[in-house]
């Protein structure tokens, strides 16, 4: 820890790539674990082909499963990362999560590459919803999430069979290969492109870091492996940075 806290210090364009276990502790599920969203509903519940055919199923599960995040708080792992960047030791973060808890932490260079749940576009007259907002989220509940034009209305989130936001992607692109410290943190790595983006970095000369609970397809490519919590992994780190931080 104290060796990696060391190359974070002397690293000039530190990265980091957060997947769906640094929002767990905030209370939100793992989509893939074995109590997460997929095993009750199926992980077609995110396929653009199944939505079209049966919006209600997916709509359904968005009042469990989507609806809630909004009233979620950041965790210790959201405020490290906030309080790195705030130092100027993190360049960036990229994120494979919906939810924006990052922002809600104080991070402000968020490339969010597989949408947000915050925003819900009216696929018939492309109306824009911000459900953040009591009175636009009450009304998209009471007509189950129907536009006032009558329209289907789609959370500004990426589907499977749709294509990542160009500009999040390009911008989350752009730092990866600038980077020469690249942390992934609560992430598989199994899911493409975002899985792409360490390789990118590494093929720049970037160190990595791998920061997860059980294997990825890149540990053995990293210069440290982390198999921990990620809630105890942050408190060390912002205990052993305490002094430079402040």
């Amino acid at each position: 820890m104290e060796k990696f806290c060391e190359m974070l210090k002397t690293s000039k364009f530190v990265v980091a790539l957060t997947g769906a276990g640094v929002s767990v502790p905030s209370g939100i599920p793992d989509f893939r674990s074995p109590n997460g969203l997929y095993a009750k509903y199926g992980q077609d519940i995110f396929e653009i082909d199944e939505f079209y055919k049966n919006p209600d199923r997916f709509y359904n599960f968005a009042k469990e499963g989507l609806i809630p995040m909004l009233s979620a708080q950041p965790n210790v792992v959201h405020h490290m990362l906030a309080k790195l960047e705030k130092a100027g030791i993190l360049k960036g973060v990229i994120t494979q999560n919906i939810d924006g808890l990052h922002q809600k932490a104080g991070s402000k260079n968020v490339a969010e590459i597989h949408g947000s749940v915050r925003i819900w576009n009216c696929l018939k007259c492309t109306k824009r919803y911000e459900i953040l907002d009591d009175g636009q989220r009450e009304f998209l509940l009471s007509t189950n999430f129907r536009c006032s034009c009558g329209g289907l209305v789609k959370p500004n989130i990426t589907f499977f069979g749709e294509m990542l936001p160009v500009d999040e992607f390009a911008k989350a692109q752009k730092w990866a290969e600038s980077s020469d410290l690249f942390i992934t943190l609560g992430s598989s790595l199994v899911v493409y492109p975002a899985a792409q983006l360490p390789i990118y970095a590494l093929r720049n000369g970037a160190k990595l870091v791998i920061v997860n609970k059980g294997e990825t397809p890149l540990d053995r490519y990293a210069t440290f492996k982390f198999d921990i919590d990620l809630t105890e992994f942050s408190n060390k780190i912002l205990e052993t940075l305490n002094t430079f931080l402040n």
